[in-house]
C-alpha cells in the first residue's frame, strides 16, 4: 500500500516556475513507478511524466518536454515535478501517482494516487 500526498501547487504568471512534491508513504515506494498527471476542468486525466523506480529513465508528454523535470529520491519517498516556462495551458489539478509498469502511460495503469494540487497559471 502506497499513499501519496503532493504539494507545491499555486498561482502563477505565464513564463514563471513551479516544483511540486510528492510524498508517499510505504516501504515499497522505490519498487514503483512515479507518474505526474494533470486533469483541467472539462478535459480528461492527461499523462503529463513518469519515472523509472530508480530513477535511470524518465518519459514526458510532449507538451511539457523540456520545460518540465521529474525526478525522485527513494531515500527521503519523494517524487518532484520542476516546472518552467509556465504556459496559461499547463493551468490544472496534478496528481501523482504509483505504478508497476514503465511505459504506459494511460492512468488505468497506475494503482495509487494523491488528492492532487492545483496550478494556476495567469496569463
Amino acid at each position: 500500500q502506497v499513499q501519496l500526498v503532493e504539494s507545491g501547487g499555486g498561482l502563477v504568471q505565464a513564463g514563471g516556475s513551479l516544483r511540486l512534491s510528492c510524498a508517499a508513504s510505504g516501504r515499497t515506494f522505490s519498487s514503483y513507478v512515479m507518474g505526474w498527471f494533470r486533469q483541467a476542468p472539462g478535459k480528461e486525466r492527461e499523462f503529463v511524466a513518469a519515472i523509472k523506480w530508480n530513477g535511470g529513465s524518465t518519459d514526458y508528454a510532449d507538451s511539457v518536454k523540456g520545460r518540465f523535470t521529474i525526478s525522485r529520491d527513494n531515500a527521503k519517498n519523494t517524487v518532484y515535478l520542476q516546472m518552467i516556462i509556465l504556459k496559461p495551458e499547463d493551468t490544472a489539478v496534478y496528481y501523482c501517482a504509483a505504478g508497476p509498469n514503465y511505459g504506459l502511460r494511460s492512468a488505468h495503469f497506475y494503482d495509487y494516487w494523491g488528492q492532487g494540487t492545483q496550478v494556476t497559471v495567469s496569463s
